[in-house]
Protein backbone atom coordinates (compact mmCIF):
# COMPACT_ATOMS: atom_id res chain seq x y z
CA UNK A 1 0.00 0.00 0.00
CA UNK A 2 2.43 2.35 1.00
CA UNK A 3 4.48 1.67 -2.84
CA UNK A 4 1.27 2.64 -4.55
CA UNK A 5 1.16 5.57 -2.12
CA UNK A 6 4.55 6.24 -3.25
CA UNK A 7 3.56 5.88 -7.05
CA UNK A 8 0.48 8.19 -6.55
CA UNK A 9 2.61 10.83 -5.00
CA UNK A 10 5.52 10.74 -7.94
CA UNK A 11 2.47 10.78 -10.76
CA UNK A 12 1.93 14.06 -9.56
CA UNK A 13 -1.78 14.23 -10.56
CA UNK A 14 -3.70 17.34 -9.68
CA UNK A 15 -6.48 15.99 -6.91
CA UNK A 16 -9.60 15.48 -7.63
CA UNK A 17 -10.98 18.12 -5.45
CA UNK A 18 -9.18 21.05 -7.00
CA UNK A 19 -10.57 20.25 -10.54
CA UNK A 20 -14.23 20.75 -12.07
CA UNK A 21 -16.87 18.00 -11.63
CA UNK A 22 -16.39 17.39 -15.23
CA UNK A 23 -12.93 17.46 -15.15
CA UNK A 24 -12.67 14.78 -12.21
CA UNK A 25 -14.78 12.46 -13.62
CA UNK A 26 -12.42 12.51 -16.48
CA UNK A 27 -9.36 11.80 -14.36
CA UNK A 28 -10.62 9.21 -12.44
CA UNK A 29 -12.28 6.93 -15.13
CA UNK A 30 -8.67 7.68 -17.15
CA UNK A 31 -7.39 5.80 -13.83
CA UNK A 32 -9.65 3.38 -12.87
CA UNK A 33 -8.50 0.40 -14.18
CA UNK A 34 -4.55 1.10 -13.62
CA UNK A 35 -4.12 -1.50 -10.99
CA UNK A 36 -7.28 -3.38 -10.87
CA UNK A 37 -6.90 -7.13 -11.54
CA UNK A 38 -7.22 -8.69 -15.04
CA UNK A 39 -10.63 -8.16 -17.09
CA UNK A 40 -12.73 -11.45 -16.52
CA UNK A 41 -14.95 -12.58 -19.41
CA UNK A 42 -17.83 -13.55 -19.22
CA UNK A 43 -20.72 -15.70 -20.86
CA UNK A 44 -22.92 -12.49 -20.69
CA UNK A 45 -22.30 -8.73 -20.60
CA UNK A 46 -25.25 -6.35 -21.95
CA UNK A 47 -26.02 -2.49 -21.50
CA UNK A 48 -29.75 -1.95 -20.74
CA UNK A 49 -31.51 1.03 -18.92
CA UNK A 50 -33.94 0.72 -16.11
CA UNK A 51 -37.49 3.68 -15.72
CA UNK A 52 -37.02 6.04 -12.80
CA UNK A 53 -39.36 7.58 -10.92
CA UNK A 54 -38.96 11.09 -13.53
CA UNK A 55 -38.83 8.88 -16.82
CA UNK A 56 -35.46 9.19 -16.99
CA UNK A 57 -33.81 6.20 -18.94
CA UNK A 58 -31.35 4.52 -15.87
CA UNK A 59 -28.10 3.07 -17.97
CA UNK A 60 -27.23 -0.13 -16.27
CA UNK A 61 -24.75 -2.94 -17.59
CA UNK A 62 -25.52 -6.73 -16.17
CA UNK A 63 -23.18 -9.00 -15.69
CA UNK A 64 -23.57 -13.23 -15.82
CA UNK A 65 -21.10 -16.10 -15.30
CA UNK A 66 -23.28 -18.03 -17.58
CA UNK A 67 -26.72 -17.74 -19.73
CA UNK A 68 -28.81 -19.81 -17.39
CA UNK A 69 -31.78 -18.55 -16.15
CA UNK A 70 -32.60 -18.13 -12.36
CA UNK A 71 -29.18 -16.84 -12.16
CA UNK A 72 -29.26 -14.97 -8.67
CA UNK A 73 -28.72 -10.92 -8.74
CA UNK A 74 -26.93 -8.44 -6.73
CA UNK A 75 -27.47 -5.06 -8.02
CA UNK A 76 -24.19 -2.44 -7.23
CA UNK A 77 -24.11 1.45 -7.09
CA UNK A 78 -20.55 2.62 -7.60
CA UNK A 79 -18.54 4.58 -5.24
CA UNK A 80 -17.37 8.50 -6.25
CA UNK A 81 -18.47 10.16 -3.52
CA UNK A 82 -21.82 10.79 -5.45
CA UNK A 83 -20.49 13.00 -8.08
CA UNK A 84 -18.14 10.97 -9.79
CA UNK A 85 -17.57 7.29 -10.79
CA UNK A 86 -20.05 5.22 -13.54
CA UNK A 87 -20.29 2.02 -14.95
CA UNK A 88 -17.14 1.98 -16.87
CA UNK A 89 -14.77 2.98 -13.37
CA UNK A 90 -16.33 -0.54 -11.71
CA UNK A 91 -17.17 -2.73 -14.38
CA UNK A 92 -13.87 -5.03 -13.84
CA UNK A 93 -15.13 -4.68 -9.83
CA UNK A 94 -18.44 -6.22 -11.09
CA UNK A 95 -17.47 -8.43 -13.27
CA UNK A 96 -15.71 -10.21 -10.54
CA UNK A 97 -17.79 -10.13 -8.00
CA UNK A 98 -20.19 -11.89 -10.95
CA UNK A 99 -17.20 -14.41 -11.58
CA UNK A 100 -16.69 -15.21 -8.10
CA UNK A 101 -20.05 -15.34 -6.90
CA UNK A 102 -21.51 -17.49 -9.53
CA UNK A 103 -24.84 -14.63 -9.75
CA UNK A 104 -25.81 -11.53 -12.04
CA UNK A 105 -24.50 -8.10 -11.25
CA UNK A 106 -26.41 -4.99 -12.61
CA UNK A 107 -24.33 -2.04 -12.18
CA UNK A 108 -26.34 0.96 -12.10
CA UNK A 109 -25.22 4.22 -13.42
CA UNK A 110 -27.54 6.71 -11.23
CA UNK A 111 -27.21 10.48 -11.80
CA UNK A 112 -24.70 12.29 -10.03
CA UNK A 113 -24.37 15.87 -8.48
CA UNK A 114 -23.76 18.78 -8.76
CA UNK A 115 -26.16 18.59 -11.97
CA UNK A 116 -28.46 15.90 -9.29
CA UNK A 117 -28.58 16.83 -6.34
CA UNK A 118 -29.42 14.84 -2.62
CA UNK A 119 -31.90 12.74 -2.86
CA UNK A 120 -31.85 11.80 -6.61
CA UNK A 121 -29.03 8.95 -6.35
CA UNK A 122 -30.95 7.50 -3.52
CA UNK A 123 -34.10 7.90 -5.57
CA UNK A 124 -32.50 6.20 -8.59
CA UNK A 125 -30.51 3.51 -6.67
CA UNK A 126 -33.88 2.58 -4.84
CA UNK A 127 -36.18 3.16 -8.35
CA UNK A 128 -33.63 0.40 -9.44
CA UNK A 129 -34.11 -1.89 -6.70
CA UNK A 130 -37.52 -1.95 -7.49
CA UNK A 131 -37.92 -2.81 -10.44
CA UNK A 132 -35.68 -5.35 -10.77
CA UNK A 133 -37.75 -7.03 -8.01
CA UNK A 134 -41.02 -6.93 -10.31
CA UNK A 135 -39.09 -7.18 -13.79
CA UNK A 136 -35.56 -8.94 -13.45
CA UNK A 137 -37.08 -12.11 -14.20
CA UNK A 138 -37.86 -11.35 -17.89
CA UNK A 139 -33.44 -10.85 -18.00
CA UNK A 140 -33.18 -14.14 -16.52
CA UNK A 141 -32.99 -13.13 -12.92
CA UNK A 142 -33.91 -15.22 -9.67
CA UNK A 143 -35.81 -12.31 -8.37
CA UNK A 144 -36.39 -13.79 -4.77
CA UNK A 145 -32.74 -14.12 -4.35
CA UNK A 146 -31.88 -10.22 -4.80
CA UNK A 147 -28.75 -8.77 -3.22
CA UNK A 148 -27.88 -5.03 -2.79
CA UNK A 149 -23.97 -3.79 -2.82
CA UNK A 150 -21.99 -0.89 -3.47
CA UNK A 151 -18.53 1.11 -2.33
CA UNK A 152 -18.31 4.08 -0.70
CA UNK A 153 -21.18 6.52 -1.57
CA UNK A 154 -22.57 3.07 -3.24
CA UNK A 155 -22.25 1.67 -0.15
CA UNK A 156 -24.43 4.49 1.42
CA UNK A 157 -27.03 3.79 -1.31
CA UNK A 158 -27.01 0.21 -0.72
CA UNK A 159 -27.23 0.17 3.23
CA UNK A 160 -29.63 2.85 2.36
CA UNK A 161 -31.68 0.87 -0.26
CA UNK A 162 -31.71 -2.15 2.10
CA UNK A 163 -33.79 -0.12 4.76
CA UNK A 164 -36.14 0.56 2.14
CA UNK A 165 -36.35 -2.77 0.69
CA UNK A 166 -37.42 -3.54 4.48
CA UNK A 167 -40.15 -0.95 4.53
CA UNK A 168 -41.69 -1.80 1.31
CA UNK A 169 -41.52 -5.79 2.24
CA UNK A 170 -39.05 -6.81 -0.16
CA UNK A 171 -36.89 -9.08 1.32
CA UNK A 172 -33.38 -9.01 0.06
CA UNK A 173 -30.61 -12.04 1.00
CA UNK A 174 -27.57 -9.74 1.64
CA UNK A 175 -26.43 -6.34 1.79
CA UNK A 176 -22.55 -5.75 0.78
CA UNK A 177 -21.03 -3.01 1.77
CA UNK A 178 -17.63 -2.01 0.90
CA UNK A 179 -16.81 1.20 3.45
CA UNK A 180 -19.57 2.93 2.91
CA UNK A 181 -20.54 6.60 4.31
CA UNK A 182 -22.92 6.20 7.20
CA UNK A 183 -22.41 9.51 9.32
CA UNK A 184 -24.16 12.48 8.60
CA UNK A 185 -21.14 14.75 9.82
CA UNK A 186 -17.34 13.77 9.61
CA UNK A 187 -16.13 14.42 13.03
CA UNK A 188 -15.25 10.66 13.98
CA UNK A 189 -11.51 10.32 14.78
CA UNK A 190 -10.70 8.38 12.22
CA UNK A 191 -11.57 11.15 9.81
CA UNK A 192 -8.98 13.32 11.97
CA UNK A 193 -6.33 10.31 12.10
CA UNK A 194 -6.58 9.42 8.55
CA UNK A 195 -7.59 12.57 6.88
CA UNK A 196 -4.06 13.84 4.55
CA UNK A 197 -2.04 11.06 2.52
CA UNK A 198 -4.47 8.40 2.39
CA UNK A 199 -6.19 8.37 -1.21
CA UNK A 200 -9.54 10.00 0.28
CA UNK A 201 -8.51 13.15 1.63
CA UNK A 202 -10.45 15.37 4.00
CA UNK A 203 -11.13 18.26 0.96
CA UNK A 204 -12.02 15.77 -0.93
CA UNK A 205 -14.92 14.61 1.49
CA UNK A 206 -15.85 18.16 1.57
CA UNK A 207 -15.65 19.03 -2.24
CA UNK A 208 -17.67 15.07 -2.73
CA UNK A 209 -20.01 16.25 -0.05
CA UNK A 210 -20.82 19.82 -0.95
CA UNK A 211 -21.94 19.23 -4.57
CA UNK A 212 -24.70 16.20 -3.22
CA UNK A 213 -26.24 17.83 0.13
CA UNK A 214 -26.82 21.59 0.47
CA UNK A 215 -28.17 21.96 4.28
CA UNK A 216 -27.79 20.37 7.48
CA UNK A 217 -30.98 19.12 7.06
CA UNK A 218 -30.07 17.03 4.22
CA UNK A 219 -27.20 15.82 5.94
CA UNK A 220 -28.90 14.27 8.66
CA UNK A 221 -31.60 12.85 6.35
CA UNK A 222 -30.57 9.23 6.90
CA UNK A 223 -30.87 8.73 3.22
CA UNK A 224 -27.61 10.62 3.31
CA UNK A 225 -26.45 9.23 6.61
CA UNK A 226 -27.98 5.45 7.26
CA UNK A 227 -26.20 5.83 11.00
CA UNK A 228 -29.15 8.47 11.62
CA UNK A 229 -32.08 5.55 10.57
CA UNK A 230 -34.67 5.42 12.82
CA UNK A 231 -34.35 1.90 13.06
CA UNK A 232 -32.68 -0.81 11.20
CA UNK A 233 -34.55 -3.93 12.50
CA UNK A 234 -35.19 -6.38 10.41
CA UNK A 235 -33.13 -5.48 7.14
CA UNK A 236 -31.13 -8.09 5.30
CA UNK A 237 -28.26 -9.51 6.53
CA UNK A 238 -24.84 -7.86 6.00
CA UNK A 239 -21.28 -8.58 4.83
CA UNK A 240 -19.13 -4.98 5.49
CA UNK A 241 -15.43 -4.90 4.37
CA UNK A 242 -13.48 -1.88 5.79
CA UNK A 243 -10.24 -0.45 4.84
CA UNK A 244 -8.08 -0.10 8.39
CA UNK A 245 -6.13 3.27 6.85
CA UNK A 246 -9.49 5.11 6.03
CA UNK A 247 -11.33 8.27 6.88
CA UNK A 248 -14.76 6.30 6.83
CA UNK A 249 -13.07 3.18 8.76
CA UNK A 250 -15.33 4.43 12.28
CA UNK A 251 -18.52 5.06 11.01
CA UNK A 252 -18.28 1.75 8.85
CA UNK A 253 -17.73 0.10 12.32
CA UNK A 254 -20.37 1.92 14.31
CA UNK A 255 -22.73 1.17 11.32
CA UNK A 256 -22.04 -2.42 11.78
CA UNK A 257 -22.57 -2.30 15.43
CA UNK A 258 -26.18 0.03 14.89
CA UNK A 259 -27.12 -2.90 12.63
CA UNK A 260 -25.80 -6.19 15.42
CA UNK A 261 -27.59 -4.09 18.11
CA UNK A 262 -30.98 -4.87 16.02
CA UNK A 263 -30.81 -8.42 15.97
CA UNK A 264 -29.41 -7.99 12.42
CA UNK A 265 -26.27 -10.69 11.47
CA UNK A 266 -23.35 -8.80 10.44
CA UNK A 267 -19.89 -10.02 9.11
CA UNK A 268 -17.60 -7.24 9.79
CA UNK A 269 -14.20 -7.42 7.73
CA UNK A 270 -11.32 -4.70 8.62
CA UNK A 271 -8.54 -5.30 5.94
CA UNK A 272 -5.40 -3.85 7.31
CA UNK A 273 -3.28 -1.39 6.39
CA UNK A 274 -5.14 -0.47 3.47
CA UNK A 275 -6.90 2.82 2.35
CA UNK A 276 -9.92 3.54 0.53
CA UNK A 277 -10.58 2.58 -2.47
CA UNK A 278 -8.53 -0.53 -2.24
CA UNK A 279 -10.74 -2.81 -3.35
CA UNK A 280 -9.92 -1.77 -6.86
CA UNK A 281 -6.61 -2.11 -6.51
CA UNK A 282 -5.96 -6.00 -7.32
CA UNK A 283 -2.93 -6.24 -9.30
CA UNK A 284 -0.70 -4.16 -6.53
CA UNK A 285 -2.50 -5.23 -2.97
CA UNK A 286 -3.64 -8.83 -2.15
CA UNK A 287 -5.90 -7.50 0.13
CA UNK A 288 -8.37 -6.43 -2.75
CA UNK A 289 -8.18 -9.66 -3.96
CA UNK A 290 -8.65 -11.38 -0.32
CA UNK A 291 -12.00 -8.55 0.24
CA UNK A 292 -13.30 -10.06 -3.58
CA UNK A 293 -13.17 -13.55 -2.24
CA UNK A 294 -14.74 -13.06 0.93
CA UNK A 295 -17.56 -10.80 -0.30
CA UNK A 296 -18.12 -13.23 -3.22
CA UNK A 297 -18.17 -15.91 -0.16
CA UNK A 298 -20.84 -13.82 1.72
CA UNK A 299 -23.16 -13.86 -1.92
CA UNK A 300 -22.57 -17.14 -2.63
CA UNK A 301 -24.03 -18.47 1.16
CA UNK A 302 -26.63 -15.57 1.49
CA UNK A 303 -27.62 -16.92 -2.08
CA UNK A 304 -27.49 -20.40 -1.11
CA UNK A 305 -25.29 -21.52 -4.01
CA UNK A 306 -22.92 -23.03 -1.49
Amino acid sequence: MRSVLERMARAGHAPLHTRSPQDARVAYQAGADVLEVPKAQLARVEDLTIPARDGYALPVRLYAPSTDAGLPLLLYTHGGGFTIGNIATHDILCRELARLAGCMVVSLDYRLAPEYRFPVASNDAWDALAWLAGNGAMWGADTARLAVGGDSAGGTLAAVNAILARDAGLPLALQMLFYPGCAAHQDTPSHTTFARGLVLEEPAISWFFGHYVQSRAEREDWRFAPLLAPDVDGVAPAWVGLAECDPLVDEGVDYADKLRLAGVPVDLEIYRGVTHEFIKMGRAIPEARQAHADAARALRSAFGLD
